[in-house]
């Protein structure tokens, strides 16, 4: 029993990266509440004992050498002990073994149950630990299985012994992207915390950082510190607005952002499955953001109200429908974007007025 035991210890920290030694405690712990289960009155006494060389596991019952045994749970006498050790003296402890293989049914499955907690437990904490580092980062996934009832997807994250399997709920997934099992793609950490006792890894496709991250890797501007991303605003799987900043004065920051021939921005689009982006200059003149912000339609003025972050904005007649954007979704990115209340007036209203 001792060699399957190690065999399949040395199995899981091969495939799951659950040390081996953390296993053998736990087994120990199993086999001790399976031994006094099934034992009435077994003391404290008992213990577990590993050998790594021989690759066997010994459970003893530690007994004191007394002269007059009062506790024959956890005493001996001195003639006895020499059965158990060399030259015994009053006072020593000696170890005698007891058959692990005399469990009975009940004690047998108590010890299975208890490693099989065990091996949760490691797996779990193994998966916190992992996603902690990733969190608010992005991930390479491979979709595993899709659960056709309600949507909902299992990804595998990782390889070899650091491979998890986590849901990607429908609420996190682009609305429109077709995945199937064995698609390779990208997902965002959106938080990673111990929920009662239980890691709980949340993913999305969906989440602004996603965006983020993708023009991270694909812009060394950025990655430098010279080009900074200051907000972003996404409809995900429709368009995303991004507004970016330059501390270099030389250095263009939308144009960093698009690439030679376009090509930075391409692959992000490419990466997101062609949802578009706009990329606009930021500014702290808010006024002149928000024109930005409106893009691609023209602005003629943008007046600040007095009210908290509220403006008005005249566009030419022609550009209104450009600048609220179908089904209002150029205004509503431009809100989000800026964090201004925008009303978006053409030119011949504010003319008569």
């Amino acid at each position: 029993m001792s060699k399957e035991i190690f065999n399949a210890l040395e199995l899981l920290e091969k495939e799951k990266g659950i040390p081996k030694d953390y296993m053998l405690e736990k087994i120990s712990q199993a086999l001790l509440t399976a031994y006094k289960r099934d034992h009435d009155g077994a003391a404290e006494n008992v213990v577990i004992e590993p050998d790594l060389a021989k690759r066997e596991l010994r459970m003893y019952a530690q007994k004191t050498v007394v002269e007059d045994v009062e506790d024959p749970e956890t005493e001996i006498t001195l003639a006895d002990a020499h059965n158990y050790a060399r030259s015994p003296q009053i006072g020593d402890v000696v170890n005698i073994e007891v058959p692990t293989m005399n469990f009975g049914r009940i004690a047998a499955q108590t010890a299975k149950q208890v490693i099989i907690q065990g091996i949760r437990e490691a797996e779990q904490g193994l998966v916190f630990q992992r996603f902690t580092s990733n969190e608010h980062e992005l991930v390479p996934a491979i979709v595993s299985r899709i659960d056709n009832r309600n949507g909902n997807i299992i990804l595998e994250i990782g390889s070899g012994a650091e491979k998890s399997e986590i849901l990607l709920p429908m609420s996190e997934q682009v609305r429109g992207e077709a995945l199937k099992e064995g698609d390779h793609i990208r997902v965002y950490v959106v938080e990673v915390k111990n929920d009662k006792n239980r890691p709980r890894v949340v993913i999305s496709r969906t989440h602004p950082g996603l965006v983020k991250r993708l023009f991270e890797l694909n812009v060394p501007e950025i990655r430098d510190g010279i080009v900074e991303i200051m907000s972003i605003s996404r409809e995900a799987g429709s368009r995303t607005k991004l507004a970016v900043w330059s501390q270099d004065e030389a250095v263009d920051p939308v144009g960093a952002c698009v690439g030679p021939r376009g090509e930075r921005v391409n692959a992000i689009v490419a990466e997101l499955r062609g949802e578009k982006i706009d990329i606009v200059r930021y500014s702290e003149n808010p006024a002149e953001f928000i024109a930005s912000a409106l893009a691609p339609a023209s602005v003629i003025r943008v007046d600040l109200l007095d009210e908290a972050k509220a403006c008005r904005v005249t566009v030419p007649d022609d550009q209104l429908s450009l600048a609220i954007g179908r089904e209002g979704q150029n205004a509503r990115l431009a809100v989000k974007l800026t964090g201004y209340k925008i009303d978006i007036k053409p030119l011949s209203q504010v003319e008569f007025q």
